[in-house]
């Protein structure tokens, strides 16, 4: 990208909430980017340690960096002023605890700006914190593809794709009208399966440029057995909203939704505490109701496995017998 020189600029939105000790060196590796033309839009979300106040000191150390301060109100509430204060023709997003690699932003902005993608997506690993890598979550592409929006959403559906917006450069004409739901987690498939009939194709590169921390204490990753994440909670809500999505925009993809629906139910019957499980807490009775309606659908459904099967029908049926035996397996 030589020349005129610099086409396009990038905003790079960074939530910041009580993050002092590692937002040095998610921020580090965003000002050390190859592709200079960007913006850093850091939003302190009523941090009450000293995270606010460093992150005014970077600002003051590099001029692309801009700081908003607001009262605490979620990752999500933190991005959409974000986005409300962004200047940039593309936009991303990197969580306070990750980084990524210097070259990424020019390699996502390069081919957008080659086929004129609105949408693109590098790859990404995890970490967790004795630094050793982890498992990959999502398997990146031996090589540069190119997903049609139909697609992408099928592997969502089917639990291969990536539904994080930090692996995204989006076009900001795709975040216009579009927001990340307030109050609530598994913001990123929210808004993602959302933006994903906008576009004809996404871009996928192989490289796994984002790197993301894991590390106890966040949504799902918690070590209290009787601590119950409201993640759970909400990646039932958002399995009904991408359903509805379907009907509407791929209908074709039915099937790989209900599927999606049932696994997201079997995800919370398999983590709601036993102690929970009762008449009075009325969501946790709609999954098991929703179980008992859909078993045939879940016997007949060409993308649960076996094993799938048996807990929903289990679970549908005899809930917490089933889980004081997964227990036991488990140990």
């Amino acid at each position: 990208m030589e020349g005129s020189r610099w086409p396009a600029l990038i905003s790079v939105i960074v939530p910041v909430y009580n993050i002092v000790d590692l937002l040095p060196r998610c921020v580090n590796s965003i000002r050390r980017q190859t592709y200079p033309n960007l913006e850093i839009i850091l939003i302190d979300d009523g941090s009450t340690d000293n995270s606010g106040a460093l992150a005014e000191k970077m600002a003051l150390e590099d001029r692309r960096i801009k700081v908003f301060h607001q009262e605490n109100g979620g990752t999500s509430t933190a991005r959409n002023l974000g986005i409300e204060k962004a200047r940039g023709d593309y936009i991303g997003f990197v969580d306070s605890d990750d980084y990524i690699e210097p070259r990424m932003y020019e390699r996502l902005l390069e081919v957008a700006l080659s086929e004129g993608f609105l949408m693109v997506q590098t790859s990404r690993d995890e970490v967790d914190e004795q630094g050793n890598r982890m498992p990959d979550v999502c398997q990146p592409p031996v090589e540069a593809v190119l997903w049609e929006g139909e697609q992408f959403m099928r592997e969502l559906l089917l639990h291969k794709g990536d539904c994080s917006m930090c692996t995204k450069l989006v076009h900001a004409s795709l975040l216009k009208e579009e927001r990340f739901p307030e109050g609530e987690l598994n913001e990123d498939f929210n808004l993602l399966v959302r933006l994903l009939p906008k576009v004809t194709a996404v871009a996928i590169l192989p490289e796994q440029d984002y790197h993301v921390f894991y590390r106890y204490g966040s949504n799902t990753r918690t070590r209290d057995s009787e601590e119950f994440p409201k993640v759970f909670t909400d990646i039932v809500k958002n399995a009904d909203r991408v359903y509805e999505i379907v009907q509407r925009k791929y209908p074709s993809l039915l099937q790989e939704a209900l599927r999606f629906g049932l696994f997201q139910r079997l995800d919370y019957m398999l983590h709601i505490p036993i102690s929970q499980m009762k008449k009075d807490n009325e969501f946790y009775v709609q999954v098991k109701q929703y179980l008992k309606n859909h078993r045939g659908d879940a016997l007949k459904s060409p993308y649960l496995t076996s094993k799938n099967k048996k807990y929903l029908l289990l679970l549908g049926t005899a809930p917490k017998l089933v889980r004081k035996v997964h227990r036991m397996l488990k140990r």
